[in-house]
């Protein structure tokens, strides 16, 4: 029943999905068998580039700080006391609010006219800052935005991890006289390679992946500096309603994803 399944949900889709970008296809016809033409309009296309571009650019913004602060929350909280339970729980809360509610908090928070941040600078005399319509900074809010969404579950994984290094190995580096420092980057670090690993490994194909902050958020905008390489599928797929040509734009996404993760 499994292999069923999985042959249905995952492998079904995947293969027609590689045969669909081989056509110039609509909602409601197969086309016409076009070749590698799609593929060939991908990479001629600025906006597909754009899209690659700001998926690249975002990741890199929140794949290494949200791995540090999970990994400094997880040792903070890796304590056996009911305040680090209830810290925990807090930590881990914002990981199961849907991306809509999570896009509609920020948006209260980022909005420069009656947003907080923007309430808190002109009550200290300074000019907001317009991070939803501005270029330099949408990018960043993306990111925040993303990090304080996605910290739960690498925070959690860290804590497992942690939970799995014997306690032998703190003791000889106390028996050693080695300090906090010392402790973290010979026994601690070494035996988080593992999870260290997983966590890269997964925030990094869910952020190339990124689509409900971008397309609720910002739209895609100002001016395509916020489309992601989903958000750019999308649009081009039930805006333009080229099938085909989105499902080429896909299949590339999955193996540039396929390649990140294999490195």
């Amino acid at each position: 029943p499994y292999l069923f399944l999985y042959a249905f949900l995952l492998l079904y889709p995947l293969l027609r999905g590689i045969l669909l970008s081989f056509r110039r296809a609509d909602p409601f016809t197969d086309g016409t068998f076009v070749g590698f033409n799609n593929y060939a309009r991908l990479l001629a296309d600025p906006g597909f580039h754009q899209a690659m571009l700001n998926t690249f650019k975002v990741t890199l913004m929140i794949v290494p700080v949200l791995t540090v602060i999970a990994l400094a929350l997880a040792l903070a909280l890796n304590r056996a006391t009911k305040g680090a339970a209830i810290f925990r729980g807090v930590f881990f809360s914002s990981s199961v609010l849907s991306v809509t509610i999570v896009t509609l908090i920020w948006r209260f928070v980022l909005a420069p006219d009656a947003g907080l941040l923007g309430e808190l600078s002109v009550a200290l005399g300074q000019e907001p800052l317009p991070f939803l319509s501005d270029p330099d900074l949408v990018l960043p809010a993306l990111a925040i935005t993303t990090i304080w969404w996605s910290i739960g579950l690498p925070m959690m994984l860290f804590l497992a991890g942690l939970q799995q290094i014997p306690g032998e190995l703190y003791e000889a580096a106390a028996l050693d006289r080695a300090n906090r420092w010392t402790t973290f980057w010979r026994v601690t670090l070494p035996s988080l390679r593992h999870t260290l690993v997983l966590v890269i490994m997964l925030q990094t194909a869910a952020q190339l992946q990124m689509f409900g902050q971008a397309q609720l958020l910002t739209a895609g905008g100002p001016s395509g500096a916020s489309r992601t390489a989903v958000l750019y599928i999308f649009e081009v797929a039930f805006g333009r309603w080229e099938i085909g040509y989105a499902a080429a734009a896909a299949e590339l996404l999955f193996l540039l994803i396929v390649m990140v993760t294999l490195a």
